[in-house]
């Protein structure tokens, strides 16, 4: 089964424990997702499976898009709601007016010092293992752009928010940092992803729907929309035949694009080719 499927993801699960849910599902055993979201969090989780895992490479960067809220009042070592409780608690009195002007600090482009419990690899091994090893993981500053970052409400010692961020980007840093900012601890209480890049929580599908009988091939994402930015071109038996071989194969007209898709017929993706010279394409990626 080749396709780009969207979960909607619970609380309270790994990203790999749906992987394994949906393998079971499918009967598919090459599945893998874009973009790990923490088992606290819920909503957009696309998992690509078949031999579209092999298209991870163009999809990964995109950037994501989530609703939340934040808890002012102390720190945890986890950054969020699942972590201890890092110092004494202080009482807090938030405005609207203030969050907001806190959270306009963040948007742009900025340094972020990954959590410490986070999957960021140190010497190969993730930092997370470290941190539950009682080390302490040397983590390096990333730079992220926070595209959007907006307060909606505040409620006693919570602020609810969305926000858009690059990928790599951690939202429960941002909480983190906002609490040391303002001298009273925080940390991320709740997170819902509502978009990953192009892929939303409307074409979601729970992971109830997929093991109570949903027709899966229905809910997958139509290839057809799958990497925009690419040109798509149906190609004939004898092209696929050179792609199948390997082979550059001549497109005249897409000389000025730097990658196309390559469909034999409607929705089977057989290839993404990559321009060498003029109306020349090699297969970059093969899937038939």
């Amino acid at each position: 089964m080749n396709g780009l499927l969207i979960i909607d993801k619970p609380g309270g699960i790994t990203s790999h424990d749906v992987v394994a849910r949906v393998r079971r599902a499918t009967d598919e055993q090459s599945v893998g997702h874009l973009g790990t979201l923490d088992p606290m969090a819920t909503g957009v989780l696309p998992l690509l499976l078949g031999k579209y895992t092999r298209l991870a490479q163009f999809l990964n960067a995109s950037e994501k898009a989530y609703t939340g809220t934040i808890r002012f009042g102390f720190a945890t070592d986890t950054y969020d709601a699942e972590g201890q409780a890092v110092g004494e608690p202080c009482a807090v009195s938030l405005t609207l007016d203030a969050m907001r002007a806190e959270a306009a600090r963040f948007v742009g482009e900025i340094e972020q010092m990954p959590p410490p419990y986070s999957a960021k690899k140190i010497e190969g091994k993730p930092a997370y293992k470290l941190a539950r090893e009682g080390k302490t993981p040397e983590l390096k500053p990333v730079r992220i752009t926070v595209e959007s970052f907006t307060i909606e409400s505040v409620d006693g010692d919570t602020a609810r928010f969305a926000m858009r961020i690059s990928a790599g980007g951690y939202v429960r840093a941002i909480a983190h940092a906002m609490g040391q900012a303002l001298g009273c601890g925080a940390h991320l209480k709740s997170l819902r992803r509502v978009a990953a890049g192009p892929f939303t929580l409307e074409q979601a599908v729970t992971l109830e729907e997929l093991e109570t009988g949903a027709e899966i091939e229905k809910r997958m994402v139509h290839p057809r929309t799958l990497l925009p930015e690419m040109p798509a071109v149906t190609a004939d038996e004898a092209t696929l035949g050179r792609i199948r071989n390997g082979m550059q194969v001549n497109l005249p007209e897409y000389s000025g694009a730097a990658m196309v898709k390559i469909f034999a017929g409607q929705r089977d993706l057989a290839a993404i080719g990559k321009r060498v010279a003029g109306t020349l394409f090699q297969p970059f990626v093969v899937l038939l």
